[in-house]
Parts: C-alpha cells; structure tokens; sequence
C-alpha cells in the first residue's frame, strides 16, 4: 500500500473548461466533476470536446463516485460519455442531477444511479468522507467539497463567489470553511477563473436593482432580455421584475425552455404560470405587456436572440420600439460574435443595453479579494490552483505568496499530470494519458482522427475534383478532362484556372502509355499532377478527389 494520496488532473488546468479531476488513494478513485468545453475554429465539424478519460476507463474497478460541484456545462457536459463507459454512482444537489438528467434524454439507453445531496451531508466512501458545503455561483445548487482522507483533508472550491446578497439569501458558508481551515487542511483546489480581477464581484442582487431600473424606465417598450440558461437566479429575479411591471414572460431558446421548466418542476425557480405565454402569442400583446427571455447572449450562431438580428427569428421581428438587454459579459473569444449582433440589432432599429453601459451582469466566479477570503479560511498546507489557462493558475500562485504562502508549496499543473499528496509533501509523480477527445454527430473522435485532417484541410484548403475518361486499350483520352473547385480560387480566376489545369492533365497523360493501366494507377498519377499545379498557382494544398472511367 502507498499510504499517499494521488490527485490526477484531467481536464481545467491549463484551459478553461472540461473539468475533471480524479482523488486515488489505494484501489479507490473518486472523480469531481466531468464536463466539456467548446471547439475553437481550428475544429472544424466538431460539437464539443470532453476530457480524455482513458485513465478512468482502465482503472474502472477501482471507481467509487462521480461528484458534481455544480450543474454548468463544463462541469457536467461529459457526463453521458462517462457513464457510457463507466458504472459510476453520481451524486450532487437537486438542480444539478436535474440537468443531469435531462441531457441524459438523449441517452436512454443508459441506465445510471444517481443521489441527492444537501450542504452541510456528509457521505462516507470507502477511504474518503466527502462534506459538502453551500457556495454561491451563477447557478443555483453550487457546492465546494471537503474531502477527508487519511492524509489528511482536501477542499475543492468548486466554482464560487462571496456574494453577501444572494438571491437565496444563503450566503457562501464561509463560517464552516474556516471550522474546516482551523482543524487543518492538507491541500487546496481552488478556482482561478477571475483571479486576474482586482477587488470583488458584484453581488447578484444588484444587478437585479440595475434590471429594474432599466424596466421601469422603458415602460413603453418591448423587452427582450438575453441572459445564460443555467443562471436562475438571474432569470427569477427578471420573471419578478416582469410580474411587477405586468409584463407577460415569453421564453425562447431550448436551453432557456428546458432550464426554466426543470427548475420549477424541483422548486428553484417560482412563477405564476398564468404570466407566461407562448412566444408565437407576443405579437397580439401590447409592447408595454411583453417581456422576452431568451439565449444568444454570447451570440452563438444559431440562437434565438442571432436569429432575431440577422431577421431570421419567424416568431420575433425587431423594431424600432424594441429594448434588448445582453445581461451577460462575451465569454473570452465570442466578443466578435456578440458585438456583431449588438451591431445588427442596432440596425435593425432596436436599442441595445449591456455591461459596457450598465451593471446588467455580474460574474459567478471570485476576484482577488474573494481568493483571499478562501485562502485565509482554509489555511492549506498545500496549495494547487485549478479551473484557468495557465496565466490565471500562475497569477493565484503570485496572490497565494502575497498572503505568506511559500512557494515550495504551491503547484501548477497541466492537464494529465499527477501528484502525490503526503501529510507533510507535495510532488509531481509523472503524467496519465491524458488531453481531448472529440464528439461530433458520429461520435467521439482524436484529435489525429483522419477525418479531422480532412475537415481541416477542406475548411482551409478547399477541394478539387478531377474526372477523365480513357480509352484503355487505345491508351486514349476520350474527351476533355472536368473539374471542379470548391474554396481553391476566386471566381474571377475560375475559368483561366480550370482551362490551365486541363491542359496540364491532358499534356501529363500524353506523356504516359495509359494502354492497360490500372485506373488506380491513373488515378495516383492525376492527383500528383494537379496537386502539384495547384500549388504552383495559389501555394495552397486542397483536397483532391480524382475519378477514372474507362471505356
């Protein structure tokens, strides 16, 4: 027996997203959180990325539970692909076994067991005694983790904020963190999200009193309010601000529908369901009556709220009368996406509110002076920053030594590395197969799959195709050569284009003796010449699909 704790990072280390952490001591692993992040534009065709969770997968027997912090994507997101390879008991609050269960719809197939748990339960498994704790997050039904071990007692923050007005009024319980912090905590996994954030987030509420202010002031107005789905906080105190101003709530969005009746179906969100009427019914109510809740707030491509700027959205036309609210920040890398459909919202005659012109969101993560809140709580031996890129995991270590840390003490990970945890030591023990896997409608792919290669090379490269027949006998060309291209050339430089490229095919076949030749054979010597050509022409390497007929 080791007698030490082994903490391997699969996923949230080094990126934002897809995390996924696993606690191993002897023959037994439990696992904090398994959820996606979304593909950059280098990815081509893919829908999401999950962890890679080969280590799990060959260390099954030793598997004892799935705990979830929280009930956000990228913390739950893989959970079907998990259980599609794993019999593993999940367990979280209420709200996110919910949401759990709703995206396991799509699963049917997969049976699963899944248990409730409260703040302040404790659940022993095996070695480990997990104690969960209430934080405030902008998702109802957030936890941090006290895991007890026989080295000793590890907290996971989860993802959190001091909120000392939330919308439960149930703060973060910073009482019990510090009980925890003065028994003695070995390790800290703590989140790093907004770490680059000087000061502290603002609270929930106010937003709320910004939200209603707005409303108020726009009594004649049509209201559409984009926000996230999964922030119901957010979302209930918007339905009461609608209720006060007599406005009817329309939802639109799958994600913003889904969430909305989960939530009221285990008792987190409350409305009176005569104020909510079906979006196709807005138009036959006055603007002053209409409240609109709907996604797009980070301008995905096809949500409700782009498909209403770009006057796609068959059930919502903007107006010049309407007032749309983006109450959310640009997550990093969608800024693009969502100043452009502010733009088109703009042109389309409608007034635009978001945080660059008032306080109508605030962030669920902790900024510096919450860090050092937890830290000063809990009081670890060790310290490991989780949850960032690298620059935020590095900026906590920096914050962590300002409060007296020393920085023997403290580690940066990357994804699949593991580290011993001992009562009085910390190390780097080497590195797990580790990284992303790809899930398209086919299924879960690698990032060296040959059909990633080929959406890289069509997104980038474009495609040619090249079809001849031959006389095999006469050795013959029998009619001119047919191609077509697609992303190779501009349309001003197609016909000049295809005309040379033929005659490069044609004077590339006259110099071979095509009498008897394979079509294979044919069909390798014609991909080299056109290749080749291309290059020459626009230095570009497109895909090239080559068709022989024999006569």
């Amino acid at each position: 027996m080791n007698n030490k704790l082994k903490v391997t990072f699969l996923g949230g280390v080094g990126e934002i997203g897809k995390n996924m952490t696993a606690l191993e001591y002897n023959d037994e692993i439990i696992i904090v959180d398994a959820g996606l992040t979304f593909p950059d534009d280098d990815l081509p065709g893919v829908d999401i990325v999950i962890p890679d969770m080969t280590y799990l997968i060959e260390n099954k027997n030793k598997i004892k539970a799935l705990l979830l912090t929280h009930g956000h994507e990228d913390h739950i997101g893989a959970v079907p692909f998990l259980l599609q390879q794993l019999n593993v008991t999940i367990y979280g609050t209420r709200l996110t076994l919910a949401l759990v269960e709703n995206k396991m719809k799509e699963h049917p197939k997969i049976k699963y067991k899944a248990v409730s748990v409260k703040p302040k339960n404790v659940l022993k498994i095996g070695s480990f005694s997990i104690e969960f704790i209430k934080v405030s997050h902008s998702i109802a039904g957030s936890l941090a983790l006290a895991i007890t071990t026989p080295v000793g007692t590890v907290v996971h923050t989860g993802d959190f904020k001091i909120d000392y007005e939330p919308i439960d009024n149930v703060m973060t319980d910073i009482s019990r963190l510090g009980e925890i912090g003065r028994k003695g905590v070995t390790l800290l996994l703590c989140e790093s999200t907004n770490v680059c954030r000087k000061g502290y987030s603002m609270s929930e509420k106010s937003v709320g009193r910004t939200l209603e202010e707005i409303i108020k002031n726009h009594a004649e107005n049509r209201i559409i309010v984009a926000t996230f789905a999964s922030n119901i906080h957010r979302m209930q105190q918007i339905m009461d601000i609608a209720e006060r101003y007599k406005r009817k709530i329309a939802f639109t969005g799958r994600s913003m529908i889904n969430v909305s009746e989960v939530a009221m179906k285990i008792g987190e969100l409350h409305y009176n369901k005569d104020n909510i009427i079906d979006i196709e019914k807005v138009d036959k109510l006055d603007d002053k009556e209409v409240l609109i809740m709907t996604t797009g707030s980070q301008g995905e491509p096809m949500s409700a709220l782009t498909r209403m700027a770009a006057g796609e959205f068959k059930s919502v036309k903007i107006r010049p009368n309407d007032l749309v609210i983006l109450s959310a920040s640009p997550i990093p890398g969608n800024e693009k996406n969502v100043y452009n459909v502010i733009n088109a919202l703009y042109k389309l005659g409608a007034d635009v509110i978001y945080d660059e012109l008032a306080e109508v969101h605030t962030s669920g993560h902790a900024c510096q002076e919450e860090l050092k809140l937890m830290h000063s709580l809990v009081k670890p031996k060790f310290f490991i920053p989780i949850h960032g890129e690298y620059r935020h995991l590095k900026t906590h270590k920096e914050l962590a030594m300002t409060l007296g840390m020393d920085s023997r003490n403290i580690l940066l990970t990357s994804i699949g590395m593991q580290v011993e945890i001992g009562q009085n030591s910390m190390k780097e023990v080497g590195f797990v197969k580790a990284g992303q896997r790809l899930v398209d409608g086919m299924g879960i792919g690698d990032m060296d799959s040959n059909v990633l290669r080929e959406r890289k090379q069509l997104a980038e490269d474009g495609i040619c195709v090249v079809c001849v027949n031959i006389n095999n006998v006469a050795g013959e060309v029998t009619n001119e050569p047919f191609i077509i291209t697609r992303g190779v050339v501009y349309a001003d430089e197609q016909e000049s284009f295809v005309q040379d490229a033929k005659a490069s095919i044609i004077a590339s076949l006259k110099e071979t003796d095509l009498r008897g030749v394979e079509p294979a054979v044919i069909r390798a010597s014609l991909r080299r010449n056109i290749s080749n050509f291309i290059f020459r022409r626009t230095k570009r390497r497109p895909m090239i699909l080559t068709i022989v007929s024999l006569d």
